[in-house]
């Protein structure tokens, strides 16, 4: 449960911070209800702990972000780009606090669009992204494989990537995404993260 410490507006600054690197420490805006379901430090410290040497100069792409937690946690721990792509208005409102409160330029691009509207517009895409990071509504999971196709390989996807879902555990995924195969899974209580990659690539 957030702890919530003080309320501005319609958010509150929480008990959800960045976890590591260059942002350690900062509290995060977050919603007032929980609306929302901001992935958890623990979650958040085992995604970059998979993630390894990986992460370090990559092009991230945060599907779903939220308030941008995971995003900004990127950015801090050493990867060159974000995308950050929601299209709740408040989830982007607070995203944007967010970044200022972190004091983040450029190196984070918000599109405030759908998942469904994003994958359809290249011209919105920063990429090709080493690290795709997909936490959508629990009930939403399934629809990734429909948005995501092999044709985006070199252009959204990166010919190394890897696609990363956060998900219920008892939620079921496709086995592949995209370009990529479902590889590993690693499971938090009742949340799990299913790691994706190319299947002449993976390595552990």
């Amino acid at each position: 449960m957030l702890e919530f410490i003080r309320s501005i507006n319609n958010v509150v600054l929480c008990g959800m911070r960045v976890i590591a690197g260059t942002y350690r420490g900062r509290r995060l805006y977050g919603p007032r209800t929980q609306v929302l379901r901001p992935t958890s430090d623990r979650v958040r410290e085992a995604l970059f702990s998979i993630l390894g040497n990986r992460l370090p100069h990559s092009r991230f792409l945060d599907l779903y972000a939220g308030t941008g937690a995971v995003g900004i946690e990127a950015l801090s721990r050493g990867a060159d780009r974000v995308t950050a792509v929601e299209s709740d208005r408040d989830a982007v409102s607070l995203l944007q606090r967010n970044r200022l409160l972190c004091q983040i330029g450029s190196e984070l691009t918000v599109q405030p669009h759908t998942v469904e509207q994003f994958v359809r517009r290249p011209a919105h895409w920063n990429g090709p992204y080493d690290v795709v990071f997909a936490d959508p509504p629990y009930a939403e999971t399934g629809k990734l494989s429909s948005l995501l196709n092999a044709s985006m390989t070199g252009t959204l996807f990166a010919l190394d990537a890897w696609l990363i879902v956060e998900h219920g555990e008892r939620t079921a995924v496709p086995t592949t995404l995209g370009p990529t195969t479902l590889r590993r899974q690693y499971h938090y209580g009742d949340t799990t993260l299913s790691l994706y990659s190319y299947p002449d690539l993976h390595k552990t």
